[in-house]
């Protein structure tokens, strides 16, 4: 991990580095075996230009973290609604399993792009069992979310960038409402992200639906009883999967800051990746053997290579 200073953000922020060296270098990432199936990542609206910045940036990171995987974004809009804006390249989940059914390619592996219970997921696991596909857990609870949310509020202004606490902000909250959609079955699931973030926080934090009236409202009270004075609000939502007018609405009605959605930050593509990772295919017995072989042949040529090179230095420069 390496400090960066985040635009805007009133002290630096802990990011991920690009690559740390020397003994401590980071874990060669694992690769995706060939001939396994495609990601989709299932994306509960319709295609627009917000949704889609989300969501394209959080594939570029999949991508980046293991190259070779094959990986496309499919909508699942609700209430029967069109799954683009009019741009040809936007598909559904539906036309996405189809094409993959059609090019006799594996069935993919679909990743629901929530950090918890949504109402999508029946839909998407009906529509994933027509096709024989797997729909992985979502994305959390998980320490990653916890973390994309701190940074979130660290960003705003409402709460301190690293756990030591070596800084004083005057406009940290001393209270959290973790927000979410997917009603009082992901606030019940939010709740264990929550105690992942008190944890960094050193502040008490409870978890709301923005989608359940009065939620919100309530847990703001409930901070407001227990004697914190300055509550803000932190969504635990990626971004297409919540009317931004929930949020705005929830911070108007109750007259706290809050924090940015967690868009595309690093970690919530980690997650997907991981998360995908999980749902393949163990590999067989002949397949681990074949990789242990090209990685032992692999080794030993550059053990080679290496010797080849020494021979030809002189006693100092070797």
């Amino acid at each position: 991990m390496s400090t960066a200073a985040i635009p805007g953000a009133p002290l630096p922020v802990r990011t991920p580095g690009s690559r740390a060296r020397g003994r401590h270098r980071r874990p060669e990432r694992p690769e995706i075996p060939t001939g396994s199936p495609a990601l989709v990542l299932a994306v509960p609206a319709t295609a627009g230009p917000e949704s889609r910045s989300v969501v394209e940036e959080l594939l570029s990171i999949v991508r980046s973290e293991h190259t070779g995987v094959q990986a496309a974004v499919g909508y699942l809009p609700a209430d029967g609604a069109e799954g683009a804006d009019g741009d040809g390249d936007d598909r559904t989940v539906a036309e996405l399993l189809a094409v993959a059914a059609e090019a006799g390619l594996p069935t993919p592996v679909v990743v629901p792009l929530v950090p918890g219970p949504h109402g999508f997921l029946t839909e998407l696991h009906a529509l994933a069992a027509e096709h024989g596909a797997t729909v992985t857990d979502t994305l959390g609870p998980h320490p990653l979310l916890a973390e994309a949310v701190h940074v979130r509020l660290s960003e705003a202004g409402l709460a301190r960038a690293d756990r030591a606490r070596l800084f004083a902000i005057a406009t940290a909250a001393d209270g959290v409402v973790l927000t979410t959609v997917g009603g009082e079955d992901a606030a019940a699931a939010a709740g264990i992200t929550g105690v992942l973030l008190a944890a960094r926080l050193a502040v008490p934090v409870v978890a709301a639906a923005l989608d359940v009236p009065g939620s919100v409202a309530a847990a703001v009270n409930h901070l407001k009883e227990t004697g914190a004075q300055r509550p803000a609000l932190a969504p635990l939502v990626i971004g297409p999967e919540a009317d931004s007018e929930l949020l705005a609405t929830a911070a108007e009605e109750t007259g706290c800051p809050s924090a940015a959605p967690l868009g595309a930050y690093p970690t919530v593509g980690q997650l997907i990746a991981s998360t995908y990772l999980a749902a393949l295919p163990a590999p067989s017995a002949e397949e681990l053997a074949r990789a242990e072989a090209e990685a032992a042949a692999a080794a030993g040529a550059e053990e080679g290579s290496r010797g080849a090179h020494a021979a030809t230095q002189g006693p100092l420069e070797a």
